[in-house]
């Protein structure tokens, strides 16, 4: 039998096909049906600020999408470029988490890339802030023949020319942890130790951690105690089903209404945004039922 972890799509997957896809695959279709049940749903307690990352709805349209979003109660939708914000804005939603510059593998743990890094950075930074969000991603980059030490101090002097800006304009610079163990082989920011020692070398109020759940169990489990010891370094919250990052239900080994439950008792004040790869035949059907989840 074939593992069902190594068959599920990444991120980085998704990105790289986009471009080529985007005029030749066929459209998702938002069923009439799926339209009357979101628009019927009650209203959210909204102790969890919960959004969606957009690559995971990626056929959907996106004005489509931010419709459906905007009917089920969630606040915005993550990872989106400067040329998507005004659809954003249009529907009443924010973009809770801005695409930032460079790319996963090559991030801010080689001095290489810190030139090019910086510049990108400042840029960004400018438009979120004039956009009015809150978030920008980072990524420390892959391995390579860099040692995860060398890689930290690398990290720490590069990020450090960002956050003087990052405090000025009030963005968030947040770095996600990201597993290396199945999706994203050699990436050096892969477990939480490594990212909260990152967060307190730079010791900036406006850098955080973006603490992928899927990711995280993946690594090193012991999710909600994890949580507890680190909630003052994580910014923001990404979740998905494991195995196989799919829907974030009954399917999978996690308990997300509980971790939720865990995260209002902690006093968690950022976004939770849903990363999963949706199984049903209607994507938005899995879309709401994690938002039923997760809303506690």
């Amino acid at each position: 039998m074939q593992n069902r972890e190594n068959l599920s799509p990444s991120r980085r997957e998704f990105l790289k096909v986009s471009t080529t896809t985007a005029v030749a695959s066929t459209l998702i279709p938002i069923s009439s049906n799926s339209q009357n049940e979101t628009s019927q749903l009650p209203a959210l307690k909204g102790r969890i600020k919960q959004s969606v990352s957009r690559w995971c709805y990626s056929k959907i349209p996106l004005p489509e999408f931010c419709s459906a979003v905007k009917a089920m109660g969630l606040v915005g939708i993550d990872l989106l470029d400067p040329n998507e914000w005004q659809v954003v804005k249009e529907h009443g939603l924010v973009c809770t988490m801005a695409n930032g510059p460079g790319s996963i593998e090559k991030g801010w743990n080689d001095p290489k890339n810190h030139k090019q890094l910086i510049e990108n950075s400042e840029k960004r930074l400018r438009e979120i802030a004039q956009a009015g969000w809150q978030n920008m991603i980072v990524f420390s980059g892959n391995r390579g023949k860099i040692n995860d030490n060398e890689g930290l101090e690398n990290c720490v002097n590069g990020l450090k020319e960002i956050m003087p800006l990052a405090e000025e304009l009030k963005v968030n610079v947040i770095m996600e942890l990201l597993n290396s163990k199945r999706d994203h082989k050699n990436y050096m920011c892969d477990h939480t130790a490594w990212g909260v020692e990152l967060v307190k070398r730079v010791g900036s109020p406006r850098l955080k951690l973006l603490y992928d759940i899927y990711h995280m169990q993946i690594m090193e489990g012991d999710i909600i105690q994890t949580l507890t010891d680190n909630i003052q370094y994580i910014g923001h919250i990404h979740t998905g089903g494991v195995p196989g990052r799919g829907d974030i239900d009954e399917t999978q080994e996690l308990n997300y209404r509980r971790i939720c439950e865990a995260l209002v008792e902690l006093g968690y004040q950022g976004y939770v945004a849903h990363e999963f790869v949706p199984r049903k035949p209607d994507p938005l059907e899995s879309l709401k039922r994690a938002v039923e989840i997760c809303d506690v």
